[in-house]
């Protein structure tokens, strides 16, 4: 791909609010770290700023609304492979490439993926956590109990049709649980590690 597509699709992930690292980038784009970094710059000359986390956890992380164009298949693009006439020994291969298309169509339904600054920095502080295995303190409200104040060991971020959301062990619950980033109060990465 040209330089310019794949600075448009690097802009494109980071444009999720998720934090990613050079190498994760390179290993997306097929691209060396030093054209990552090339990419930052020529974004950074257009008025598009990247932020740097550094550090072994570091990575990049953008921190304002940027439009992007975004590349959609359309249904019917699916339906035209679903209903390709192949010989039977290339259907299974083509019914494969058509339900990843059909992945890529459904989520590029969703524009809601975008977080907001407040939501950005929950998921990047539980990024963090789970990475470094750190315990996190948060004020989360609940619909039956309110805002509780909880301590968790977060393992895993996941995206549903309610927006970003993180399965942890709840020490106040003594169990797993699934914690909805919006309704994250407040965070503070404890110095604390868990098994």
């Amino acid at each position: 791909m040209s330089k310019l597509s794949n600075a448009l699709i690097m802009l494109e992930l980071l444009n999720n609010g998720k934090k990613y690292s050079i190498n994760e980038l390179a290993e997306i784009l097929e691209v060396t770290p030093r054209m990552i970094r090339s990419y930052k710059d020529d974004l950074e000359k257009s008025g598009i700023y990247i932020d740097t986390i550094r550090g072994p956890y570091g990575g990049y992380v953008l921190n304002q609304s940027v439009r992007v164009p975004r590349r959609k298949f359309k249904k019917e693009d699916y339906e035209f492979l679903k209903n390709l006439s192949v010989s039977d020994s290339d259907k299974e291969k083509l019914l494969i490439i058509a339900d990843k298309m059909r992945g890529i169509y459904l989520g590029s339904q969703d524009e809601k993926v975008v977080l907001s600054r407040e939501t950005r920095n929950i998921y990047n502080t539980l990024e963090r956590a789970i990475k470094e295995k750190r315990k996190v303190e948060i004020d989360y409200y609940s619909y039956t109990n309110g805002i509780t104040k909880r301590i968790i060991h977060p393992f895993d971020m996941f995206y549903t049709s309610n927006g970003w959301g993180c399965a942890a062990f709840c020490e106040l619950r003594h169990d797993l649980r699934h914690f909805e980033l919006r309704r994250i109060d407040n965070i503070k990465l404890l110095m604390e590690n868990f098994e």
